[in-house]
């Protein structure tokens, strides 16, 4: 049996396969997460004469299991063609600050280390997550953000706290996050 030669048509299919591919995956590789994060704002840091510059892009999110906490995480976002169509693949470093922004109820149960949100951060190898624990002792959500890689992971995380305290006069039943969070 012998091999037959690629036409320069079978070429052309293939790329166009290939592009209706990245089309396909590119809309569910934003978010993972049932509710998109808010932009606050983005600042570029490399300015790129053609195409859309590196930035900064600080972005909002509330927990969706516990009403009252807000976390606001920054990422780097690649400009240049790659950035463009979605198809660079961005770096882990990630900053992460969570509050209380009202009193603090808990929907449902869950488990330590429970995700809050995800992010994807490439097409393919890479998400960002934010995780949600309790210090118990203390009576203090605590917020972890970190990337994973498929195959090595990434060390680069950032933590935050949010002490569980009354809001105003009228909110005198203060929740444990103990009897919530196991």
């Amino acid at each position: 049996m012998t091999r037959k030669a690629l036409s320069p048509d079978d070429t052309r299919w293939r790329r166009w396969a290939l592009l209706v591919l990245v089309f396909a995956l590119w809309p569910g590789s934003l978010a993972y997460a049932a509710d998109e994060p808010d932009l606050i704002f983005r600042r570029s840091t490399v300015f790129k004469w053609v195409s859309p510059n590196d930035k900064l892009a600080t972005y909002g999110v509330d927990d969706p299991e516990v009403e009252g906490v807000a976390c606001h995480f920054t990422i780097p976002e690649k400009g240049g063609f790659k950035g463009w169509l979605g198809l660079a693949e961005e770096v882990s470093d990630i900053s992460l600050a969570c509050r209380q922004i009202g009193p603090i109820r808990f929907k449902a149960k869950s488990e330590q280390g429970e995700d809050m949100f995800r992010q994807r951060r490439s097409l393919f190898f890479k998400k960002m997550q934010i995780v949600r624990g309790c210090d118990a002792k203390r009576n203090v959500l605590v917020y972890m953000v970190y990337s994973d890689k498929l195959i090595e992971g990434s060390p680069k995380n950032s933590t935050s706290s949010v002490p569980i305290m009354p809001w105003g006069a009228t909110d005198s039943a203060v929740q444990k996050c103990g009897e919530f969070i196991q």
